[in-house]
């Protein structure tokens, strides 16, 4: 039985990439075809990521799933490997996927050709990250999941999206040679690349070798900095963002925390106790430094933002520098708040890029840049100077369709802002107690503690002034015309912020599982007993 259960593990990796392939084989015409073929597989990766997570969450904190697809034993062979944190991230991955298809079925996925086989090698790409045990193929999956990004991106053509897609490309390249620079370095000092081995070798280095694999280690991790959308480097992400169409732009929420996950996979790994190091051994002062700068800059683009799509692109980066700085924060307890922020800032921003469509699909073109100029003038709004007209007039424009959309809006902002009584409050909550120190102990709170409950706070404030300045702009000033909006429309929407609610209503069984994968990573001798000591397709 435990055979036919490992071979869950390479379905969200084979169903995306059978799928990508058997579309590209189709003749351009047969589009309902694709349609199908593309929502299916989505929905069956969604499937299999929930099931091995309940596999996960009712066996113990080392539950370890692996995979060797040549049946070639590690180091030797590739191998892949389900535990707690990597069917988490699948399942987050595949419940925007299936968000972001069913939006793009209703309009935008006719905009070019190919998108339903780049979003397969999109979602192949990702779930490949999440679940490869060795770094060389973390950079192969890496570099599919941007490959298909780019083809994404450019969907729809139009010169914003080219001239964005350069400074991405040209960007992720330059990540992609160091990262290759850094896996031959680790590679030329340890011998492998496989991760299990590389927890139980690299504290057994020579003065050299160590010097060596130290030296690949921070080239890989500034490789991931960049992925992350980390400050300096993230000055590519706010144009693309808002270039992408909505559904495109709402999956994007996911590329940075692979980044941010790879950054934490590596140092659970590397602070093993054969390394006799602690947490801080590979998440050092610097990433929580980097971290701290990059919401700081974040919430500055955050604050002066006029529209809701680059209010949505900067909140993805203030978002990927929480995850650094409580990465590099040094302190285990930080980790598991951590994680459901960054389940309920993926959905939340996820959900503001389709609402944004929602909203200026019903508005009339420049509306952002009318209402900031009748509000810097001091113009009043003429349809309000007589009264009877304006209450007719109001009376047309708040139909239940604006109300809904004024509502998702209102999740939205609230979510991303961490405010109560939602998700992202809960997740800011737990990481302000665990940087406090509230774990039992006497002992005093520390200025990095200080640092991060300072800056955590006015981005949020940021976000609270921005999202609320934008909100009355979009819902009382400027639009007076009805709002068309399906429940086709809507329910992609509808379906991620009831996912925040559910986090919400079950907010204690879900920080239980966290707390449980962080255990499990603070000694990760499951995760290399079960890589390299488990006979082949087993399952521990």
């Amino acid at each position: 039985m435990s055979g036919l259960v490992s071979h869950l593990v390479i379905l969200p990796i084979v169903l995306p990439m059978v799928a990508g392939a058997a579309m590209l084989l189709l003749n351009d015409t047969r589009k309902e075809e694709r349609r199908r073929i593309s929502l299916i597989s989505t929905a069956l990766v969604l499937l299999v990521a929930v099931v091995m997570l309940g596999l996960a969450a009712f066996q113990d904190q080392s539950w370890v799933l692996t995979y060797r697809p040549a049946n070639w034993a590690p180091p030797f062979g590739i191998v892949l490997v389900a535990d707690r944190l990597s069917v988490l991230m699948l399942v987050v991955t595949a419940a925007l996927a299936l968000a972001s298809m069913l939006a793009a079925l209703q309009r935008w996925d006719k905009a070019g050709v190919h998108f339903h086989p780049l979003f397969q090698f999109q979602l192949m790409g990702l779930n490949g990250a999440f679940l490869t045990g060795d770094i060389f193929n973390l950079f192969v999956f890496f570099e599919i999941l941007l490959a298909a990004s780019y083809g994404l991106l450019l969907h729809g053509s139009g010169q914003a999206r080219v001239k964005a897609g350069l400074h991405y490309i040209a960007i992720n390249l330059v990540g992609s040679s160091l990262f290759l620079i850094g896996a031959t370095l680790i590679y030329g000092s340890v011998g492998t690349l496989n991760m299990a081995e590389l927890a139980t070798l690299a504290g057994k280095l020579d003065d050299k070798a160590l010097a060596m694999f130290q030296s690949g280690a921070a080239i890989l991790g500034c490789a991931f900095l960049i992925k992350a959308a980390a400050w300096p480097m993230n000055f590519w992400l706010v144009p693309a963002y808002i270039a992408a169409v909505p559904p495109v732009g709402a999956l994007f929420a996911i590329m940075t925390k692979v980044g941010a996950y790879a950054v934490l996979r590596l140092t659970s790994l590397l602070a093993s106790q054969e390394n006799q190091q602690d947490f801080t051994s590979f998440a050092s002062t610097e990433v929580f430094a980097v971290g701290i700068l990059t919401i700081v800059v974040a919430g500055a683009g955050l604050l002066v933002s006029q529209d809701m799509r680059r209010q949505a692109a900067y909140s993805v980066i203030v978002s990927a520098g929480t995850l650094l700085a409580c990465i590099g924060f040094g302190n285990m307890q930080i980790i598991a708040p951590a994680l459901y922020y960054l389940i309920s800032s993926t959905f939340a921003v996820g959900a503001m890029f389709l609402l944004v469509d929602l909203i200026e699909r019903n508005r009339p073109f420049g509306a952002d840049v009318l209402a900031l100029s009748l509000e810097a003038f001091g113009v009043p709004d003429s349809s309000q100077g007589d009264t009877e007209q304006a209450d007719t007039v109001v009376g047309i424009t708040v139909p239940a369709a604006l109300a809904v959309l004024g509502g998702c809006f209102v999740f939205c902002a609230l979510i991303v802002a961490g405010l109560p009584p939602l998700s992202g409050f809960i997740a800011k909550f737990g990481m302000f107690a665990a940087a406090l120190g509230d774990s039992g102990t006497n002992e005093p709170v520390t200025g990095r503690a200080w640092v991060f409950l300072t800056v955590v706070l006015l981005s949020g404030l940021a976000a609270i002034v921005s999202l609320s300045r934008v909100g009355i702009r979009t819902f009382w000033v400027v639009e007076r015309q009805r709002v068309r909006l399906s429940l086709a429309d809507i329910a992609p929407v509808l379906w991620l912020l009831g996912l925040c609610v559910l986090m919400v209503v079950f907010a204690g069984p879900l920080l239980s599982y966290l707390e449980q994968t962080v255990q499990y990573l603070s000694v990760p001798t499951g995760y290399t007993d079960a890589v390299l000591g488990v006979a082949a397709g087993g399952a521990q």
